[in-house]
């Protein structure tokens, strides 16, 4: 297939069916396989409709610098997405992220700010606003904007429908939230009874790519009447969950597309039948330095002490 650029190759991502993790012959996994994006994520999606729609509006023009908060995937696809369309980029990330997420944003131009690694995203958001308001840097502000939404809503929730047209469940990680809501909605327009889950680390935990609710971190994208229910994970779930991937799928996912996986198998264990779409948002070379693929950590009592909730 042509593309006139690397930004028309975002997308149209494929939809593998997980025929060895299913646990029952009625039930049908299918992961939509977010890692074969340019940059390797999801973010790619959001990152380009922002900065176009940005231009559209006249927020951006040429000449000017863009700056955001990240903890890897959005500042990396913000690089490539600025590099191409001739922006300078300035990415603000916590001094503890894994080693390949700078040199990536080395690697595309990007600079880069750090903040200590126990202030955490948070922290880095407020550095990148008072950047962008002292310096003149536009910010392009992932967990508020909802173009984040609209490009799941416009593109990755027809695609899902165009591959599987009655979703049954859908199950995705609590980042910005931006994925849930939009292919949420998508899905649920077409069958109300789909039930859309969240994937959410355990209050005190950090599992790279998501966000904890309990921890003081609330999305202003999240809107709960979209949401049926969470599953609650641990660094060591999604790195059991990546290593299953690989060995039983020959899918090299990364740290989030593990916890969704442990926290879609803990939603199906009492589902007789039915659909069910995973997203993996990323693929797994930005985490080689864990090992998790070939030694993941080992099963402790609390580890299997999962929290279900729905509502």
């Amino acid at each position: 297939m042509h593309h006139a650029d690397i930004l028309h190759a975002i997308g149209d991502t494929p939809l593998v069916e997980l025929r060895h993790l299913s646990p029952r012959p009625d039930v049908h996994l299918f992961a939509k396989l977010e890692g074969r994006n340019p940059t390797g994520s999801i973010k790619d999606r959001i990152v380009r409709e922002m900065v176009v729609q940005a231009q559209r509006d006249g927020r951006l023009a040429p000449g000017d610098r863009i700056i955001e908060a990240s903890t890897g995937n959005t500042g990396i696809a913000l690089a490539m997405v600025g590099r191409a369309l001739g922006y300078p980029v300035r990415i603000v990330i916590p001094e503890n992220v894994y080693p390949e997420i700078p040199r990536c944003l080395a690697a595309y131009g990007a600079e880069i700010t750090y903040v200590p690694s126990q202030l955490g995203v948070k922290k880095a958001i407020d550095v990148a606003r008072t950047i962008a308001a002292d310096e003149g840097w536009f910010m392009l502000d992932q967990f508020s904007d909802p173009v984040n939404i609209r490009a799941h809503y416009e593109g990755t929730g027809p695609e899902i429908l165009a591959a599987v047209p009655h979703v049954d469940l859908f199950v995705a990680g609590l980042g910005t939230a931006g994925t849930l809501m939009g292919v949420g909605r998508r899905l649920k327009e077409t069958n109300p009874q789909t039930r859309v889950i969240a994937v959410e680390p355990h209050p005190g935990y950090q599992v790279h790519g998501l966000k904890s609710l309990a921890d003081g971190f609330l999305p202003p994208l999240l809107d709960y009447d979209v949401l049926d229910g969470k599953i609650l994970v641990r660094g060591g779930h999604a790195f059991r969950g990546a290593a299953q991937l690989i060995q039983r799928e020959s899918i090299f996912g990364g740290v989030s597309s593990g916890a969704v996986l442990h926290g879609a198998l803990k939603a199906i264990e009492r589902l007789p039948r039915g659909n069910v779409v995973l997203i993996f948002a990323d693929s797994g070379w930005k985490y080689l330095a864990t090992n998790m693929w070939t030694q993941p950590p080992a099963e402790h009592e609390e580890d299997q002490l999962d929290d279900v909730i729905w509502w």
